[in-house]
């Protein structure tokens, strides 16, 4: 059985969204976990998403942070607010759902980074405690693919 696509593009760019309620739940509930990271501190999780410009060169490592984290993490923030905010929506604007693959992306990366996952992406055991993780991870990943899939003209 087919699944029905969860976006479908607009005339005037935006997205149709059709998601059941447990997914907008997942959605919704997930975003306020990351804002904690992200507001929280140094977490190993959040490397992927503010990786090194610089990696061999500390000194230009430190400037280019202190030019650019700020607005990387306050971008990454509202596009938190914005999931969060409209995770109920039947429609986005292009711009929103724009904001949604970034929250989406910053999801996964974070997710992935604490599962380990590689380029190789090995079948997990139903038993396995890490099992429903592996699921949202494949889940969000299933969306992003459906956004900009939803988002090509």
């Amino acid at each position: 059985m087919a699944r029905r696509r969860p976006f479908k593009r607009r005339a005037d760019g935006g997205l149709d969204v059709r998601l059941s309620k447990p997914e907008r739940e997942v959605l919704a509930s997930i975003a306020p976990e990351l804002r904690e990271l992200l507001t929280g501190g140094d977490d190993d999780a959040l490397r992927r998403l503010f990786p090194p410009a610089y990696a061999d060169d500390p000194d230009a490592e430190s400037d280019y942070r202190s030019l650019v984290h700020d607005e990387l993490l306050r971008k990454r923030l509202d596009d938190l607010d914005l999931l969060e905010q409209t995770a109920d929506a039947t429609q986005l604007t292009a711009e929103e759902a724009e904001q949604w693959m970034h929250a989406i992306n910053g999801l996964r990366l974070v997710l992935g980074t604490r599962l380990d996952v590689g380029e190789d992406l090995d079948a997990v055991e139903p038993d396995d405690p890490d099992a429903g993780a592996h699921a949202l991870y494949e889940y969000l990943g299933y969306l992003l693919e459906m956004l900009l899939t939803g988002l090509r003209p």
